[in-house]
Protein backbone atom coordinates (compact mmCIF):
# COMPACT_ATOMS: atom_id res chain seq x y z
CA UNK A 1 0.00 0.00 0.00
CA UNK A 2 1.28 3.50 -0.55
CA UNK A 3 2.56 5.90 2.22
CA UNK A 4 0.66 8.60 3.42
CA UNK A 5 0.96 12.03 2.10
CA UNK A 6 2.97 13.78 5.03
CA UNK A 7 3.17 17.46 5.62
CA UNK A 8 6.49 19.23 4.35
CA UNK A 9 8.93 20.26 7.48
CA UNK A 10 8.84 23.75 8.70
CA UNK A 11 11.96 24.78 6.89
CA UNK A 12 10.51 23.75 3.32
CA UNK A 13 7.49 25.67 4.24
CA UNK A 14 9.46 28.59 4.86
CA UNK A 15 11.37 29.03 2.42
CA UNK A 16 11.13 30.54 -0.85
CA UNK A 17 10.06 27.61 -2.96
CA UNK A 18 6.08 27.50 -5.21
CA UNK A 19 5.07 24.66 -3.06
CA UNK A 20 5.18 27.02 0.19
CA UNK A 21 2.45 29.32 -1.41
CA UNK A 22 -0.87 28.54 0.04
CA UNK A 23 -2.93 26.90 -2.15
CA UNK A 24 -6.43 28.65 -2.17
CA UNK A 25 -6.59 31.72 -4.43
CA UNK A 26 -6.56 34.56 -2.68
CA UNK A 27 -9.47 37.57 -3.33
CA UNK A 28 -6.64 40.08 -4.11
CA UNK A 29 -5.83 37.97 -7.05
CA UNK A 30 -9.55 36.95 -8.35
CA UNK A 31 -10.09 40.68 -7.80
CA UNK A 32 -7.17 41.36 -9.94
CA UNK A 33 -8.58 39.01 -12.84
CA UNK A 34 -11.87 40.77 -12.65
CA UNK A 35 -10.42 43.76 -12.88
CA UNK A 36 -8.20 43.00 -15.78
CA UNK A 37 -11.56 41.73 -17.78
CA UNK A 38 -12.98 44.79 -17.21
CA UNK A 39 -10.37 46.66 -18.22
CA UNK A 40 -9.97 44.70 -21.01
CA UNK A 41 -13.72 45.44 -21.97
CA UNK A 42 -13.53 48.87 -21.96
CA UNK A 43 -10.12 49.18 -24.18
CA UNK A 44 -11.65 46.97 -26.73
CA UNK A 45 -14.78 48.26 -27.10
CA UNK A 46 -13.20 51.91 -26.92
CA UNK A 47 -10.09 51.56 -29.30
CA UNK A 48 -10.33 51.51 -32.84
CA UNK A 49 -10.91 53.13 -36.21
CA UNK A 50 -13.41 55.80 -34.55
CA UNK A 51 -12.12 56.38 -31.47
CA UNK A 52 -14.24 56.74 -28.06
CA UNK A 53 -13.75 58.23 -24.35
CA UNK A 54 -13.14 55.52 -21.91
CA UNK A 55 -15.64 57.37 -19.90
CA UNK A 56 -18.45 57.32 -22.25
CA UNK A 57 -17.98 53.45 -23.16
CA UNK A 58 -18.24 52.51 -19.70
CA UNK A 59 -20.97 54.25 -18.95
CA UNK A 60 -22.83 52.86 -21.77
CA UNK A 61 -21.87 49.59 -21.02
CA UNK A 62 -23.44 50.19 -17.87
CA UNK A 63 -27.00 51.27 -19.39
CA UNK A 64 -27.13 47.55 -20.55
CA UNK A 65 -27.79 46.39 -16.77
CA UNK A 66 -31.09 46.82 -16.44
CA UNK A 67 -32.28 49.62 -14.12
CA UNK A 68 -29.18 51.43 -14.77
CA UNK A 69 -29.78 54.83 -16.98
CA UNK A 70 -26.19 57.07 -17.53
CA UNK A 71 -25.77 59.73 -19.77
CA UNK A 72 -23.25 58.34 -21.93
CA UNK A 73 -23.01 61.91 -23.94
CA UNK A 74 -22.37 59.32 -26.91
CA UNK A 75 -24.53 59.45 -30.29
CA UNK A 76 -26.74 57.14 -31.71
CA UNK A 77 -24.47 55.75 -34.12
CA UNK A 78 -21.91 55.75 -32.07
CA UNK A 79 -23.72 53.76 -29.31
CA UNK A 80 -24.47 51.19 -32.23
CA UNK A 81 -20.88 51.02 -32.75
CA UNK A 82 -20.25 50.14 -29.45
CA UNK A 83 -23.04 47.44 -28.89
CA UNK A 84 -23.45 45.76 -32.54
CA UNK A 85 -19.57 46.30 -33.76
CA UNK A 86 -17.01 46.35 -30.78
CA UNK A 87 -18.85 45.09 -28.09
CA UNK A 88 -19.98 41.38 -29.34
CA UNK A 89 -16.01 41.14 -30.92
CA UNK A 90 -14.44 42.03 -27.10
CA UNK A 91 -16.93 39.42 -25.82
CA UNK A 92 -15.99 37.01 -28.26
CA UNK A 93 -12.34 37.55 -27.10
CA UNK A 94 -12.84 37.53 -23.60
CA UNK A 95 -14.57 33.85 -24.29
CA UNK A 96 -12.14 32.45 -26.49
CA UNK A 97 -8.99 33.76 -24.28
CA UNK A 98 -10.35 32.10 -21.01
CA UNK A 99 -11.50 28.84 -23.09
CA UNK A 100 -7.51 28.24 -24.47
CA UNK A 101 -6.16 29.67 -21.09
CA UNK A 102 -8.03 27.13 -19.19
CA UNK A 103 -7.67 24.33 -21.86
CA UNK A 104 -4.09 25.05 -21.40
CA UNK A 105 -3.82 25.06 -17.78
CA UNK A 106 -6.03 22.01 -17.48
CA UNK A 107 -3.74 20.23 -20.29
CA UNK A 108 -0.48 21.40 -18.54
CA UNK A 109 -2.22 19.73 -15.13
CA UNK A 110 -3.84 16.44 -16.86
CA UNK A 111 0.02 15.51 -18.93
CA UNK A 112 2.17 17.18 -15.90
CA UNK A 113 3.84 18.50 -18.92
CA UNK A 114 4.99 22.09 -18.73
CA UNK A 115 4.56 22.62 -22.95
CA UNK A 116 1.19 21.12 -23.36
CA UNK A 117 -1.51 23.63 -25.00
CA UNK A 118 -4.67 23.62 -26.34
CA UNK A 119 -3.51 21.84 -29.60
CA UNK A 120 -1.99 19.14 -27.95
CA UNK A 121 -4.33 16.31 -29.26
CA UNK A 122 -4.69 16.91 -32.83
CA UNK A 123 -7.63 19.77 -32.59
CA UNK A 124 -5.63 22.36 -35.01
CA UNK A 125 -4.55 19.87 -37.11
CA UNK A 126 -8.44 18.30 -37.59
CA UNK A 127 -9.95 21.72 -37.68
CA UNK A 128 -7.57 22.33 -39.83
CA UNK A 129 -8.43 20.04 -42.06
CA UNK A 130 -12.05 20.23 -41.82
CA UNK A 131 -11.97 24.09 -42.81
CA UNK A 132 -9.34 23.57 -45.62
CA UNK A 133 -11.95 21.01 -47.26
CA UNK A 134 -14.93 23.03 -46.94
CA UNK A 135 -13.44 25.68 -48.18
CA UNK A 136 -11.52 23.69 -51.63
CA UNK A 137 -15.06 21.78 -51.87
CA UNK A 138 -17.14 24.51 -51.93
CA UNK A 139 -14.82 26.55 -54.45
CA UNK A 140 -15.56 23.73 -56.57
CA UNK A 141 -19.32 23.77 -56.08
CA UNK A 142 -19.22 27.48 -56.74
CA UNK A 143 -19.30 28.72 -53.18
CA UNK A 144 -22.93 27.23 -52.55
CA UNK A 145 -21.09 25.40 -49.05
CA UNK A 146 -18.81 28.48 -47.80
CA UNK A 147 -21.97 30.92 -48.48
CA UNK A 148 -23.61 29.36 -45.67
CA UNK A 149 -23.01 31.20 -42.22
CA UNK A 150 -22.35 28.24 -40.14
CA UNK A 151 -20.46 25.92 -42.30
CA UNK A 152 -16.69 26.73 -41.56
CA UNK A 153 -17.64 26.98 -38.19
CA UNK A 154 -19.41 23.75 -37.70
CA UNK A 155 -16.44 22.26 -39.78
CA UNK A 156 -13.58 23.39 -37.76
CA UNK A 157 -15.86 22.04 -34.23
CA UNK A 158 -16.62 18.60 -36.17
CA UNK A 159 -12.68 18.37 -37.28
CA UNK A 160 -11.75 19.20 -34.04
CA UNK A 161 -13.56 16.95 -31.88
CA UNK A 162 -13.31 14.12 -34.54
CA UNK A 163 -9.26 14.13 -34.21
CA UNK A 164 -9.43 14.21 -30.67
CA UNK A 165 -11.65 10.81 -30.72
CA UNK A 166 -8.59 9.90 -33.31
CA UNK A 167 -6.30 10.38 -30.86
CA UNK A 168 -8.07 8.85 -27.88
CA UNK A 169 -8.81 5.59 -29.92
CA UNK A 170 -5.00 5.96 -31.48
CA UNK A 171 -3.88 6.24 -27.75
CA UNK A 172 -6.15 3.45 -25.51
CA UNK A 173 -5.05 0.73 -28.07
CA UNK A 174 -2.06 0.00 -25.73
CA UNK A 175 -4.24 -1.69 -23.46
CA UNK A 176 -4.19 -1.47 -19.54
CA UNK A 177 -0.34 0.10 -19.44
CA UNK A 178 -1.52 3.04 -21.13
CA UNK A 179 -0.41 6.53 -20.07
CA UNK A 180 -0.13 10.04 -20.93
CA UNK A 181 2.85 9.92 -22.55
CA UNK A 182 0.96 7.43 -24.58
CA UNK A 183 -1.89 10.31 -25.84
CA UNK A 184 0.62 12.87 -26.55
CA UNK A 185 2.69 10.53 -28.92
CA UNK A 186 -0.91 9.31 -30.24
CA UNK A 187 -1.50 13.24 -30.91
CA UNK A 188 1.16 13.43 -32.69
CA UNK A 189 0.88 10.85 -35.24
CA UNK A 190 -2.89 12.18 -35.75
CA UNK A 191 -1.83 15.33 -35.88
CA UNK A 192 0.82 14.34 -38.50
CA UNK A 193 -1.71 12.10 -40.55
CA UNK A 194 -4.37 15.07 -40.45
CA UNK A 195 -2.12 17.89 -41.64
CA UNK A 196 -0.23 15.55 -44.82
CA UNK A 197 -4.13 15.36 -45.36
CA UNK A 198 -4.63 19.27 -45.28
CA UNK A 199 -1.57 19.77 -47.53
CA UNK A 200 -2.50 17.72 -49.71
CA UNK A 201 -5.77 19.51 -50.67
CA UNK A 202 -4.01 23.14 -51.05
CA UNK A 203 -1.59 21.78 -53.67
CA UNK A 204 -4.80 20.58 -55.29
CA UNK A 205 -6.79 23.53 -55.01
CA UNK A 206 -4.35 26.52 -55.17
CA UNK A 207 -6.52 29.23 -55.66
CA UNK A 208 -8.20 28.57 -52.20
CA UNK A 209 -5.15 28.88 -49.97
CA UNK A 210 -5.37 32.47 -49.34
CA UNK A 211 -8.63 32.23 -47.69
CA UNK A 212 -7.90 29.10 -45.68
CA UNK A 213 -4.61 30.94 -44.19
CA UNK A 214 -6.79 34.06 -43.25
CA UNK A 215 -9.00 31.55 -41.13
CA UNK A 216 -5.83 29.31 -40.44
CA UNK A 217 -3.78 32.84 -38.37
CA UNK A 218 -7.00 33.49 -36.76
CA UNK A 219 -9.53 36.02 -36.68
CA UNK A 220 -12.26 37.81 -34.03
CA UNK A 221 -14.24 39.48 -36.41
CA UNK A 222 -17.66 39.04 -36.34
CA UNK A 223 -20.71 40.58 -37.61
CA UNK A 224 -22.53 40.21 -34.36
CA UNK A 225 -23.97 38.14 -31.51
CA UNK A 226 -23.95 35.60 -33.09
CA UNK A 227 -20.68 33.89 -32.82
CA UNK A 228 -21.28 34.73 -28.97
CA UNK A 229 -24.08 32.68 -28.96
CA UNK A 230 -22.54 29.44 -30.57
CA UNK A 231 -19.42 29.67 -28.11
CA UNK A 232 -21.46 30.73 -24.68
CA UNK A 233 -23.07 26.82 -24.09
CA UNK A 234 -19.74 25.28 -24.28
CA UNK A 235 -17.56 28.19 -22.40
CA UNK A 236 -20.16 27.53 -19.45
CA UNK A 237 -19.64 23.60 -19.82
CA UNK A 238 -16.37 23.24 -20.00
CA UNK A 239 -15.99 26.17 -17.31
CA UNK A 240 -18.25 24.54 -14.89
CA UNK A 241 -16.95 21.10 -15.63
CA UNK A 242 -12.50 21.87 -15.17
CA UNK A 243 -12.93 24.44 -12.50
CA UNK A 244 -15.50 21.43 -10.39
CA UNK A 245 -12.64 19.22 -10.95
CA UNK A 246 -9.37 21.65 -10.04
CA UNK A 247 -8.40 19.90 -6.76
CA UNK A 248 -8.44 16.62 -8.29
CA UNK A 249 -5.26 18.02 -10.57
CA UNK A 250 -3.30 18.63 -7.61
CA UNK A 251 -3.80 15.61 -6.81
CA UNK A 252 -2.55 14.06 -9.74
CA UNK A 253 0.41 15.68 -9.53
CA UNK A 254 1.61 13.94 -6.50
CA UNK A 255 1.36 10.75 -9.04
CA UNK A 256 -1.14 7.93 -9.65
CA UNK A 257 -0.35 5.77 -6.79
CA UNK A 258 -0.72 8.59 -4.17
CA UNK A 259 -3.88 9.87 -5.93
CA UNK A 260 -5.33 6.01 -5.90
CA UNK A 261 -4.59 5.86 -1.87
CA UNK A 262 -6.60 9.16 -1.84
CA UNK A 263 -9.88 7.78 -3.64
CA UNK A 264 -9.19 8.94 -6.58
CA UNK A 265 -9.87 7.25 -10.13
CA UNK A 266 -6.82 8.63 -12.01
CA UNK A 267 -7.65 7.79 -15.26
CA UNK A 268 -11.18 8.82 -15.37
CA UNK A 269 -10.35 11.96 -13.75
CA UNK A 270 -7.96 12.83 -16.58
CA UNK A 271 -10.20 11.51 -19.53
CA UNK A 272 -13.31 13.64 -18.10
CA UNK A 273 -10.94 16.84 -18.29
CA UNK A 274 -9.24 16.41 -21.69
CA UNK A 275 -12.95 15.72 -22.65
CA UNK A 276 -13.75 18.94 -21.03
CA UNK A 277 -10.48 20.94 -22.66
CA UNK A 278 -10.94 19.77 -25.48
CA UNK A 279 -14.55 20.61 -26.25
CA UNK A 280 -13.98 24.17 -25.20
CA UNK A 281 -10.91 24.08 -27.49
CA UNK A 282 -12.94 22.91 -30.62
CA UNK A 283 -15.62 25.60 -29.43
CA UNK A 284 -13.19 28.61 -29.96
CA UNK A 285 -11.77 27.06 -32.68
CA UNK A 286 -14.44 27.08 -34.53
CA UNK A 287 -15.46 30.73 -33.70
CA UNK A 288 -11.84 32.57 -34.05
CA UNK A 289 -9.93 30.19 -36.10
CA UNK A 290 -6.27 28.84 -34.53
CA UNK A 291 -4.42 31.57 -32.48
CA UNK A 292 -1.21 29.85 -30.49
CA UNK A 293 0.18 30.41 -27.43
CA UNK A 294 -2.58 32.07 -24.97
CA UNK A 295 -2.96 28.71 -23.30
CA UNK A 296 1.01 28.44 -22.73
CA UNK A 297 1.57 32.00 -21.79
CA UNK A 298 -1.47 32.69 -19.34
CA UNK A 299 -1.11 29.66 -16.93
CA UNK A 300 2.47 29.68 -17.06
CA UNK A 301 2.68 33.58 -16.16
CA UNK A 302 -0.45 32.86 -13.69
CA UNK A 303 1.85 30.20 -11.66
CA UNK A 304 4.56 32.63 -11.68
CA UNK A 305 2.93 34.90 -9.79
CA UNK A 306 0.31 33.69 -8.09
CA UNK A 307 1.01 30.36 -6.98
CA UNK A 308 1.56 26.66 -8.71
CA UNK A 309 -1.89 25.12 -6.88
CA UNK A 310 -4.44 24.24 -10.08
CA UNK A 311 -6.77 25.71 -7.15
CA UNK A 312 -5.27 29.10 -8.30
CA UNK A 313 -4.28 28.77 -11.99
CA UNK A 314 -7.63 27.44 -14.12
CA UNK A 315 -9.95 30.36 -12.43
CA UNK A 316 -7.23 33.14 -12.93
CA UNK A 317 -6.26 31.89 -16.19
CA UNK A 318 -9.89 31.44 -17.45
CA UNK A 319 -9.98 35.65 -16.47
CA UNK A 320 -6.45 36.84 -17.66
CA UNK A 321 -6.92 34.38 -20.62
CA UNK A 322 -10.11 36.21 -21.63
CA UNK A 323 -8.59 39.61 -21.02
CA UNK A 324 -5.15 39.00 -22.54
CA UNK A 325 -6.58 38.18 -25.83
CA UNK A 326 -9.27 41.07 -25.76
CA UNK A 327 -6.52 43.01 -25.31
CA UNK A 328 -4.00 41.54 -27.98
CA UNK A 329 -7.06 41.91 -30.21
CA UNK A 330 -7.01 45.62 -30.35
CA UNK A 331 -3.22 45.52 -30.95
CA UNK A 332 -4.27 43.25 -34.20
CA UNK A 333 -6.89 46.34 -34.89
CA UNK A 334 -4.65 49.56 -33.82
CA UNK A 335 -1.18 48.85 -35.10
CA UNK A 336 -1.55 49.11 -38.50
CA UNK A 337 -4.81 50.54 -39.25
CA UNK A 338 -6.58 50.58 -41.16
CA UNK A 339 -5.30 47.34 -42.14
CA UNK A 340 -6.08 44.73 -39.25
CA UNK A 341 -2.86 42.31 -38.65
CA UNK A 342 -4.70 38.38 -38.04
CA UNK A 343 -4.21 38.45 -34.59
CA UNK A 344 -2.03 34.51 -34.53
CA UNK A 345 0.34 36.57 -35.87
CA UNK A 346 0.61 39.30 -32.49
CA UNK A 347 0.07 35.63 -30.46
CA UNK A 348 2.96 34.43 -31.95
CA UNK A 349 5.27 37.17 -31.73
CA UNK A 350 4.27 37.24 -27.38
CA UNK A 351 4.97 33.76 -27.55
CA UNK A 352 7.79 33.10 -29.28
CA UNK A 353 10.35 34.23 -26.93
CA UNK A 354 7.80 33.16 -23.83
CA UNK A 355 7.76 29.91 -25.06
CA UNK A 356 12.05 29.90 -24.86
CA UNK A 357 11.63 31.19 -21.22
CA UNK A 358 9.54 28.14 -20.79
CA UNK A 359 11.34 25.85 -22.32
CA UNK A 360 14.80 26.76 -20.54
CA UNK A 361 13.42 26.93 -17.42
CA UNK A 362 11.61 23.84 -17.62
CA UNK A 363 14.40 21.57 -18.84
CA UNK A 364 14.50 19.65 -15.26
CA UNK A 365 10.65 18.73 -15.74
CA UNK A 366 11.27 17.94 -19.00
CA UNK A 367 14.54 16.04 -18.62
Amino acid sequence: MSRPLVKAPPARRAGTLPASRPAGLRPRWLAAGVAAVLVALVAGVSLGPVALPPGSVAAELLNLIPGVRLDSGLSEREIAIVTELRLPRVVLGLLVGGLLALAGGCYQGVFRNPLADPYLLGVAAGAGLAVTAVITLGAGAGGALTGLPLTIPLAAFVGSIGAVAMTYLLGVSGGRGRSTATLILAGVAVSAFLSAGQTYLLQRNSDSIQQVYSWLLGRLATAGWHDVRLVLPYFLVTAFVVLLHRRELDVLSVGDDEATSLGLHPQRSRYLLIAAASLGTAAAVSASGLIGFVGIIVPHTVRLLAGSSYRVILPLSLLFGGAFLALTDVVARTAAAPSEIPIGVVTALLGGPFFVLVLRTSRRMLG
